[in-house]
């Protein structure tokens, strides 16, 4: 899958995010090697730290799935700002992902406009198993 179709999939994951304090919906599409997608939405809760990312939600579904072969990933957001992932979602994707492992992300009114980020980048030095 090319980064415009795999974009397409994050934006229209973002419009099952459940945002009702922030109003920021943020989808994410992962690519796996025979290029099955595992999508994820943003999903926010009361008490703020519950809140899970697009990223994580959907690399813990692929990882309940029996998934570990992860390729790339897409991320896009409703509004104005790129959607850099958090430090947590980079940590997570670290623990899963290869280091040439590439992060398209962009935001919804502008997809042709994306950004591609290798995960080195994303996160350098990062903590790993065998640390």
């Amino acid at each position: 899958m090319k980064p415009p179709e795999l974009l397409e999939t994050a934006r229209a994951a973002a419009r099952q995010a459940y945002a009702p304090y922030s109003g920021f919906k943020v989808g994410a599409a992962l690519l796996c090697a025979d290029g099955t997608v595992f999508t994820g939405c943003n999903i926010e809760n009361a008490s703020y730290g519950l809140t899970n990312c697009a990223e994580r939600t959907a690399v813990f579904s692929a990882i309940a799935a029996g998934r570990r072969d992860f390729v790339a990933m897409a991320v896009v957001a409703d509004g104005e700002g790129v959607p850099y992932p958090c430090g947590a979602c980079r940590q997570v994707l670290s623990e899963f992902c290869r280091e040439e492992f590439s992060v398209y992300v962009a935001t919804a009114d502008a997809l042709d406009d994306y950004e591609v980020i290798c995960l080195t980048v994303l996160l350098p030095n990062r903590f790993k198993l065998i640390d």
